[in-house]
């Protein structure tokens, strides 16, 4: 009898410790913060945020620096109001342009910030004003080919 609880008191703690180790890839691979956040949000709107989405990198210089939280439709504006979360160690001059880009020629798309030189940083929740919508090609080759009939 005793040595069945031996094996039951094991077994118990190895299933303790899978269930603990599942727990942890499952808040790490999910980008969730359980206790802390080490980021701020800044909000983004565009004209159109097509093939954007969330989870997709914010890059500065080509290196990522944050990510998409959200995208919403602000129905009295008609644009498409993206949240970003950036890490706090990053500075956001306002002046500072995004764009939508696609990483690769089929690439995912992602959000590309251009730092200006202005010397005032945007806080917790402000907006970047100036923003370049992705380039959709679809419009490109169906205008190209509609102008050449002519």
């Amino acid at each position: 009898m005793n040595s069945q609880r031996h094996i039951e008191l094991i077994l118990g703690m190895f299933m303790l410790a899978g269930i603990i180790a599942i727990t942890f890839l499952s808040v790490r691979l999910g980008n969730i913060d359980v206790f802390t956040s080490d980021e701020y949000q800044l909000i983004a709107k565009f004209t159109s945020a097509s093939g954007l989405k969330p989870g997709a990198s914010v890059e500065i210089a080509g290196v990522r620096v944050g990510h998409i939280q959200s995208i919403t439709f602000d129905s009295n504006d008609y644009l498409a109001v993206v949240n970003l979360a950036l890490n706090n160690e990053v500075k956001v001059p306002d002046d500072t342009i995004a764009s939508i880009r696609t990483a690769g020629i089929i690439g995912d798309k992602f959000l590309k910030l251009s730092a200006g030189g202005s010397d005032i940083y945007l806080e917790n929740g402000e907006e970047i004003l100036e923003t370049e919508p992705s380039i959709n090609l679809e419009e490109l080759i169906s205008k190209y080919i509609f102008e050449s009939d002519s």
